[in-house]
């Protein structure tokens, strides 16, 4: 499906551990780690293409204990079925559980992307620039040059993609978009 790469996560691992879980929020840490063990189960069965098992068990953990992350792949879960506004709705309540969480701004966007709604989606990716909390920030600089190169505003397109490679050298996705569009302005 074209939005795992859309939205920069290609299947990688958790990095988070249960110690972040354990330290977001208040209540029991029982709960927690509950939550999280659900957590766990429902990216796995999302990896799986178990789409409605996963959506069950996000909604689970979420019951146990909301994370601003299993309300993001939640919406990441809705954004596989092509179920992008309840996604967005989702990525709404993650910001609202954790403004500072990066992903769900960045996810917001690339989902007004797939909808067609390019200029809606800027916001969305220069608010996740800014987050405090976000282990990909090279993720919006790539897909804020793709809404410039579909705006034809080519040297703010180009320009993303090397904002995208400074905060990553190694982002594939980032270097073969900026070599793509320079070689095609030549």
């Amino acid at each position: 499906m074209r939005l795992r790469t859309t939205l920069g996560i290609f299947f990688i691992s958790l990095t988070m551990d249960i110690q972040d879980f354990i330290d977001q929020g208040d209540g029991p840490e029982d709960d927690k780690r509950e939550a999280w063990t659900l957590f766990q189960q429902a990216y796995e069965r999302q990896m799986k293409g178990e789409l409605e098992e996963a959506i069950k068990l996000y909604k689970q953990s979420l019951d146990t204990h909301p994370t601003a992350e299993a309300y993001t792949f939640l919406g990441w879960t809705y954004s596989f079925m092509g179920r992008l506004d309840e996604a967005i709705d989702e990525c709404r309540h993650a910001i609202a559980q954790d403004p500072d969480f990066g992903n769900p701004y960045n996810d917001i966007g690339a989902y007004l992307i797939e909808k067609g709604e390019l200029d809606e989606a800027i916001s969305w990716f220069q608010k996740a620039m800014t987050a405090k909390r976000y282990e990909s920030p090279a993720f919006p600089h790539l897909n804020l040059g793709r809404v410039y190169e579909r705006k034809g505003n080519w040297t703010e397109a180009i320009d993303s993609y090397k904002q995208a490679l400074t905060l990553n050298p190694d982002y594939t996705l980032a270097r073969k978009a900026l070599g793509r569009l320079i070689s095609s302005l030549n």
